[in-house]
């Protein structure tokens, strides 16, 4: 198997920037601003049973102190700044989890699949070309949100697992020339590169299994590449903003982690629709002809 589509890569390399105004086209005829709405609203409701259901079954396992450090360190990549309320809040139902009832955790479960479910249907929008030959079965669709929890909780207790012996690796030193050198920022840079590989994972693995069909593993890497970097760019973006310029306190008050949450999500949504917009349009170049003019999506009926 090719890892690349030659055609594709060689209509890229001699057209960037039609490429590039070409996603462009796709993503706003698509409406991928109002499928990343829909995407941002579902997670905010999914994010926090979530990472409860997630804990629970983690803490038989993990310490609870050390899963909280380090949801809370990697959570920061998805709500910049905010992941100190969120970690709080998740803190206190695991101190009470005994007073859980099995309704309470069915509606935990319900809840927390919601955005993979809202998710797949936004792929079906950006995929049109592919649910146009075939649809996923109802079965398969219900089933891949529970099947992406347990791999989301898989990989956070290798990543907790990973982080912890690198915060013990930065406490250590090196001798060298006669000199202590200590490996503390050695450690920071490789928890750092963790959550970078980490968050291309994650990004890929959506790519891989949310559109209909079989997607080549080497364009799925491509969208979760340029989704990664972009949402690095915005993040740090999000931080500066939040810490130097915004008022949104000021404004909306109490509601002001919930807002600055959502704003948060929206942007991530965006961008992650973006990059399957990408994976989209680079599968449209490898085939021929190639059409340049994005067909819209339509909300109406069509009148005879």
């Amino acid at each position: 198997m090719k890892l690349f589509n030659r055609r594709a890569l060689a209509y890229v390399g001699t057209h960037p920037m039609d490429f590039l105004l070409q996603c462009l086209k796709g993503f706003r005829a698509n409406q991928g601003l109002l499928l990343a709405g829909a995407v941002a609203y579902y997670s905010l409701l999914s994010i926090v049973p979530l990472l409860m259901l997630m804990m629970v079954a983690l803490s038989h396992f993990i310490s609870q102190a050390e899963l909280l450090a380090t949801v809370g360190r990697y959570l920061n990549w998805l709500v910049p700044g905010q992941s100190k309320p969120i970690v709080e809040e998740v803190g206190h139902f695991l101190d009470h989890r005994d007073l859980v009832g099995g309704v309470l955790v069915v509606s935990m479960i319900f809840f927390s699949s919601l955005a993979f479910t809202v998710l797949e249907n936004a792929m079906c929008v950006i995929f049109k070309h592919r649910v146009a030959i075939r649809r996923r079965r109802f079965l398969i669709s219900a089933i891949m949100p529970y099947c992406f929890i347990l791999s989301l909780g898989a990989g956070m207790l290798i990543v907790t697992l990973v982080a912890g012996s690198l915060q013990v690796l930065g406490e250590e030193s090196v001798w060298l020339f006669g000199y202590s050198w200590s490996l503390s920022g050695v450690s920071g840079v490789l928890l750092y590169m963790l959550g970078l590989v980490g968050e291309v994972l994650v990004l890929t693995a959506i790519y891989l299994v949310m559109p209909v069909g079989r997607l080549s593993l080497s364009h799925a890497l491509i969208g979760g590449v340029t989704a990664a970097l972009l949402w690095e760019v915005a993040r740090h973006i999000l931080v500066w903003y939040f810490s130097t310029l915004s008022q949104v306190n000021v404004v909306y008050g109490s509601m002001t982690t919930a807002i600055i949450v959502m704003f948060s999500l929206e942007i991530g949504a965006t961008l992650l629709l973006f990059g399957a917009q990408v994976i989209s349009e680079f599968e449209r170049v490898g085939k021929a002809p190639y059409r340049r003019t994005a067909q819209p999506m339509t909300t109406q009926a069509v009148q005879k």
